[in-house]
């Protein structure tokens, strides 16, 4: 029997807006976030852009109500958590049983930095509370309690399509009645050590990113976070929610061809998209909007869209890369870009692929370049591709 999974409300921050009304309007006015580094301390502040958001820790958990010394990681996983369930229209939870699903790739690296910059001087110096919070986990279980879940919490790992992971694992477990709502996403800081980690592997741009752009040279880290609250269609009539959406389709696959790079046929992009329509029950043609997992890399974009020719030629639904505003958040990026993906649905939007000039000669498509409202958007197809050739695709439909 076909269970509906309803999306109710979405949240976000990133270097674009600290909730969905300011990235709405960054969107729309193709104002990106990637520029100079404020906050990250780095030999590479003059010369690798990144999208930071411009907050302190201090500013982050004023908002977030959570202490200062809480890793950044958590405090921007907070601040979206909070406005997901607050747009949701959800006031109490408490009768039914509800699940928080966070992913993550820096887990509290960025306060395990501050601790080995003093402790590798002196021994005897640095906090040892900065390392508390070093692994992943820990991130997810303090926004849970401070939200007060109890029934399910864990946290998905599984580099850059972890977040959307965690969303169709909640679909999931909503689909085989073992919870009633979740909120799913992912969160990420920006650190040294994922900043270093790519740069060695020489797949970052010195300039604002361009994806699927004949000439791209790179992406462009970023930081951030984005949720979503899901619930069962009982969920949904107990609590009196009207649902802005449904994830209709999602799907995992992973090629392993290399530790990270994506092959070149795009065989795990291929079968999650394929995997996601079958199981949403569309057909290619109903897709409306594409958001491209779009990094800018000479490997990803063709993998990418080499898959989508397979699956949509002839016919071609709108396409764009939204980390040409927000960055590649990494295991933030699924559940941000699911959050596009449900307001697009939603109001209608198609998003612009910023500094787009030149179609890559080896694809008969090019993304869009101009933000447009309005428009019949009735199933958005998300992608989210990982390392080691995990990946995966959501399909959020109208209802």
């Amino acid at each position: 029997m076909h269970k509906p999974v309803y999306v109710a409300g979405a949240g976000i921050v990133s270097a674009i807006g600290n909730n969905t009304t300011e990235c709405i309007n960054s969107l729309e006015t193709y104002n990106d976030g990637i520029g100079e580094m404020h906050f990250l301390h780095s030999i590479h502040q003059n010369t690798l852009p990144v999208a930071e958001i411009e907050k302190s820790n201090e500013e982050l958990a004023q908002i977030a109500g959570l202490p200062p010394t809480t890793t950044r990681t958590a405090l921007l996983s907070m601040i979206a958590s909070k406005e997901a369930l607050h747009n949701s229209g959800i006031n109490n939870f408490n009768d039914l049983r509800t699940g928080y699903i966070s992913a993550n790739s820096v887990g509290g690296m960025d306060k395990t930095e501050d601790f080995f910059k003093l402790f590798s001087k002196d021994h005897k110096a640095g906090r040892l509370r900065d390392v508390l919070n070093h692994e992943c986990g820990s991130a997810t279980k303090i926004v849970a309690d401070q939200l007060g879940i109890k029934h399910l919490v864990t946290t998905i790992s599984t580099a850059c399509s972890s977040s959307a992971n965690a969303i169709f694992f909640g679909a999931r477990l909503i689909k085989n009645n073992m919870l009633d709502v979740v909120i799913a996403g992912g969160t990420d800081a920006l650190t040294k050590f994922t900043l270093n980690g790519f740069n060695s592997l020489m797949i970052l741009d010195n300039e604002p990113c361009k994806p699927f752009d004949e000439n791209r040279k790179g992406l462009n880290l970023g930081e951030g976070a984005g949720y979503i609250v899901m619930l069962s269609e009982k969920a949904a009539k107990t609590l009196n929610i009207q649902p802005v959406c449904t994830l209709s389709g999602y799907c995992n696959a992973n090629d392993a061809y290399h530790q990270t790079a994506s092959s070149p046929e795009g065989t795990g992009s291929y079968l999650a998209m394929k995997g996601a329509l079958e199981k949403s029950g569309l057909q290619p043609s109903d897709i409306n909007y594409i958001n491209l997992h779009g990094t800018g890399t000479k490997n990803n974009d063709i993998s990418e869209g080499t898959a989508i020719k397979q699956i949509f030629e002839p016919h071609y639904p709108k396409m764009s890369s939204t980390k040409s505003f927000t960055g590649h958040t990494l295991g933030a990026s699924g559940g941000i870009e699911a959050v596009f993906s449900v307001l697009a649905v939603q109001h209608g939007f198609i998003y612009p692929n910023l500094r787009f000039a030149t179609q890559m000669k080896e694809l008969p498509f090019a993304p869009e370049t101009a933000f447009s409202k309005n428009q019949a958007v009735d199933h958005v197809l998300s992608n989210s591709f990982g390392f080691g050739g995990n990946c995966s695709s959501l399909i959020f439909s109208k209802l």
